[in-house]
This record gives C-alpha cells, sequence and structure tokens, in this order.
C-alpha cells in the first residue's frame, strides 16, 4: 500500500522516494491546471522566498487537487528546486540559447541550490523544509556547454543541468545535500515524514 502522494513529475524524485523505501502514488496536475504559473517568479524576488512559495503554491494545488478528486487521504509530499547565481534565480531554461546563457554564467563560479520540501497531512498540517546547497563549477569550455545543450539534457532542469548527467564532469566542488542537488532532499524529507507520524 502507498504511504503518500507524490506531486511531482520528476522521475528523479521518485527515484529518491525508492531509495528511502518510501511507497508513493503520483497526484499530477490534470489538464485544467496551470502548473507551470506556480513556479512563476514574481518582480524583485529573491531565491530564498520564492522557492519557499513555490513549493507551498505546489503543496496547496495537490491537497485540492486530492480533495476534487476523492482520493483516499494520506500525506501530500511536494518540492521545488532553483539555482541562484548571487541574488539571481535561474530557473527551467526557456530554449537551448537560454540554457547555454545559463551555463556560461555558471562556468568559474560557485552557485547555490536551494531545494524545499513540503509535506500536508492529517486535518490541514503542514510542514517545509529547506535544503542549500554550494556547487562549484570549473570553467567549461564552450565546445563542451554545447554538446551538453545538444544532448537536451538542460532542459526542464534548474540552471539548465542536472548534477547526475555528464555536466558533472565539471563540477569541481559540492557543500551541502546531493541528494537535495538533484530535487529532494532525504535527510529533511525524512524528517519530515517522521514529522507526519510516518515509521521509515
Amino acid at each position: 500500500m502507498s504511504l503518500i502522494y507524490l506531486a511531482s513529475q520528476s522521475p528523479r524524485r521518485r527515484q529518491l522516494l525508492d531509495q528511502l523505501g518510501v511507497a508513493h502514488d503520483l497526484l499530477l496536475p490534470g489538464a485544467d491546471e496551470d502548473a507551470e504559473a506556480l513556479e512563476a517568479v514574481q518582480a524583485g524576488e529573491l531565491p530564498d522566498p520564492y522557492v519557499r512559495r513555490a513549493t507551498l503554491n505546489k503543496l496547496a494545488a495537490a491537497v485540492a487537487r486530492r480533495a476534487a478528486r476523492g482520493l483516499v487521504p494520506r500525506p501530500i509530499l511536494c518540492s521545488d528546486t532553483t539555482v541562484a547565481l548571487g541574488t539571481s534565480i535561474l530557473g527551467k531554461p526557456a530554449n537551448a540559447e537560454d540554457a547555454l546563457l545559463m551555463l556560461r554564467r555558471l562556468s568559474g563560479h560557485t552557485h547555490r541550490v536551494l531545494t524545499a520540501v513540503a509535506l500536508a497531512w492529517g486535518e490541514g498540517q503542514q510542514a517545509l523544509a529547506l535544503s542549500v546547497s554550494h556547487v562549484r563549477f570549473a570553467a567549461v569550455p564552450e565546445a563542451a556547454l554545447r554538446r551538453y545543450v545538444d544532448s537536451g539534457e538542460p532542459m526542464g532542469k534548474a540552471g539548465a543541468y542536472a548534477i547526475q548527467s555528464q555536466i558533472a564532469g565539471w563540477i569541481e566542488h559540492i557543500e551541502g545535500s546531493y541528494s537535495g542537488i538533484m530535487g529532494l532532499p532525504l535527510f529533511e524529507t525524512a524528517g519530515l515524514l517522521r514529522q507526519a507520524g510516518l515509521d521509515l
């Protein structure tokens, strides 16, 4: 029997939940929902409050979705990841050129990866945790950046990269949570699930 609902389309988050041994069903947006709007950055918004707000927006939408579909009540887990270079938010690239521009900015610099994870359970209870990691890229040659973009891997990824992809060969140093950089920080996620009464 599934223990929770995961309101995420990310296969990486499913893999990470499997790693924890947490059985789950997907609770994905319907055709009538504008899921991308929940991740829209507001003017002047800074990375930390942005990722918290986007995650709580996703959670509220998922809670309403479960109720509207008449599904059995279970804890609902949501997560959102953003890449921050200084105060700039690097979201999902709009196209290949946008991905290349982002990767050029990250090359040779240290950036932050912020992943917020939120859980709703019981009668209106919810909690959120934030994982912040620092990632330093070596200077990546232009040809290597272009090959990576041509692979299609950057599309749909915050900051235009996935740490578990070929770009890892240019990552010089990580400080923080590898699973958080992938998109679901396991330590924080396990803590929330225990808070909701799940025995991991």
